[in-house]
Formats: C-alpha cells, structure tokens, sequence
C-alpha cells in the first residue's frame, strides 16, 4: 500500500453513485504512517484535498461509512470500510485473498473486485460493475484500465498470456481509449473482478506467485465459466507507483524484474509444464540482452527469479526481512488462512 495514494483511492471509491460499497482495505505490513494516516482520515482529523492533476476531478466525498461494526448489513445506507494489517508482506493476491475471504461473509455480495491502492474509479464505475447483466455461468469481469497521467491512454482491456515464454500482453496496450472499440471477452485470456460463483467454485488465487501471474493463474482455472467485458468500467491507475516500472532506454527496476521472471516461470510449471524449456531459454536470453547493453544488476536479478534462486541484494533491500524470510516462500496453502491475518481497524 502507498501511503501518498490511498486516501485518492479511498475518496473515489466513496463517490460511488447508486451502489453501497464493502470495502476492504489491507495493509501488506507497509513501514511508513499508512495506517495511521488511515485512522486519521476516518477519524475526520486527516484533511483531504483532491490531487489538481486527478483524471477524476472533484470535492472530498462526504464518507457516509458504517461506522465500528463490519456485520451491520448494507441496506443501512452507507458505505462499510474494514482495514486489515498483515504482520509480513504476502504479495498482491496474500492481501487480496484476505479481502476475498472477508468478503465471502457476507451473502449478500455476488461481484468482488480488486485493484490495487494507486487507482482511482470514476463515481459511476462501481454501479456498471454491479449492475452489468450477464447470464449465469460467468468466471471474471473486465473494465477499462487507463493511465493516470494520460488519460486516455488505455493500459490494459484484458490480457493475454504466450504458453510458451509466459509473457503476458494487454490488450489495446497505449491505444487512445476514445478511438479504440473495447476488446471483445472472446479476446482476453484474464481479467480482475470475480463473481461468486467462481471464488466458490475455484477457491483463492495462488499466494506463492508474491506477484504477477497470481491473477493470469486464477483466471486460466475457470473452465467452463466465461469472462465478460464492461468497458464503462473505468478505472486509472498510477502505474510503476509500488516498483519501478522499464521505462524509455532503461528497464524495470531488479525488483520488479526479479519477481515479474519468478512468477512468469513458476506460473509455466503450473499451467504449461511442457512449454518449460522454451520459458527457460526466454529467461536466459532476457538477460543476456541486459547484461549486453549495460544492465547487470537488471540481469543478475532477472536470472535469479527465472530459476528460482535467493533475491539479490538490491531486491532483498526493498522487502522487509520477515516478509522474506515468511512471506515469499510458504506454500501457497499457508498463505490462505484467516490465522494469518489481524483486523486492526472497523469503520
């Protein structure tokens, strides 16, 4: 979680228009004043002052959220805020399962959606999710991801995934959103946003992926279930805000590339055994071109997630030690337990 942007993320989501939100905050053992900063702004005592260069312009919400008691149902009129502390970082789909399981409580909610704390939505995306029709028997359901900073810059419409390498691709990938049609679902391979036939029927995502391909892995287990497409689902995001993300002439940071090439691979083992050597020879040759053109700490971090090794020291500095002594490297039945967690906050 980001400290700088949570409350924009919290105040979209608080705008939402015609739908009664249960969100769900997790804290994935974050060391800066995230937390307490949280308190404060549900406390009243945290000012709030939407960003000037937000693509979701607008006043702070009015924050009409239940307040002290998570089982109070929703048809109380407000929105429910529960914020969860994590104790060691478990990743992207160790915080989300958490939310799932909590969410899963309550009968009520049919439709989960998760994304990370750099997102904003716009007031009427929650309500297009909600009220999207579709026939029984569908798995994920897609929306729009734009960039934060350009607008109208899609990012992703669902993506794709090579069976070989694992490389994953987006959909309509830096296209301008007003002149490109959405992606039809018979397109996407994955997507976020569950319903709860599929979270019952599949169960959590794969906590030993610490992160990427956790939500590609989830996706590919639905079988005979469908993805559907809601376009008017717009959400922007900040993206590289939790890792350096490559960039013109330099790439990724040694964090994001050790754990993006861990995954990849470990996501190939799972799904696509046989394409093994092919993904092995993609990773080799990955980092031959970073070592070559002058990015050794790129590539030495690279060829350690591809093959499983300890991280490097520049990764080993960017994670906490309990997070990578713990967190990283249980079995992914570990990771699912609710024992795990500690609720520190109901509002």
């Amino acid at each position: 979680m980001l400290r700088s942007e949570i409350l924009d993320c919290l105040e979209s989501s608080l705008a939402a228009s015609d739908v009664l939100l249960e969100i769900v905050v997790v804290d994935n053992a974050s060391t800066d004043d995230t937390v307490a900063q949280i308190r404060s702004w549900t406390a009243g005592t945290e000012p709030y002052c939407c960003p000037d260069d937000s693509p979701v312009p607008g006043a702070a919400s009015s924050k009409q959220v239940m307040v002290h008691s998570a089982d109070a149902p929703l048809s109380d009129g407000r929105h429910h805020i529960t914020l969860f502390q994590n104790d060691i970082n478990l990743g992207f789909a160790g915080r989300g399962n958490l939310g799932l399981l909590h969410l899963a409580t309550r009968a009520e909610i049919d439709r989960f959606w998760i994304f990370n704390p750099d997102s904003v939505v716009t007031p009427q995306t929650p309500s297009f999710f909600v009220n999207h029709s579709v026939t029984t028997g569908w798995a994920l359901m897609a929306g729009r991801l734009f960039y934060y900073d350009l607008s109208d810059v899609i990012q992703n419409d669902g993506g794709t995934i090579n069976r070989f390498t694992g490389v994953t691709s987006n959909l309509n990938l830096f296209a301008k959103g007003a002149d490109t049609p959405p992606a039809l679902a018979e397109q996407m391979q994955f997507v976020s946003g569950a319903s709860r036939k599929f979270y019952e029927t599949i169960g959590p995502m794969n906590g030993s992926y610490f992160r990427h391909h956790e939500e590609v892995d989830w996706a590919l287990r639905h079988r005979t279930l469908k993805l559907v497409n809601t376009p008017d689902g717009v959400v922007y995001h900040k993206a590289g805000t939790a890792s350096v993300s490559p960039s013109l002439g330099h790439p990724a940071s040694p964090f994001l590339l050790h754990f993006k090439h861990r995954a990849r691979l470990r996501f190939i083992k799972h799904i696509y055994p046989l394409s093994l050597p092919v993904a092995g020879a993609f990773t080799l040759a990955k980092a031959a071109q970073l070592a070559l053109t002058g990015f050794k700490p790129e590539a030495v971090a690279l060829l350690n997630g591809g093959f499983e090794m300890p991280p490097p020291a520049a990764v080993r500095d960017r994670l906490r030690c309990a997070g990578c002594k713990v967190g990283i490297f249980q079995k992914p039945s570990s990771l699912y337990s609710a024992r795990r967690f500690r609720a520190i906050l109901s509002i």
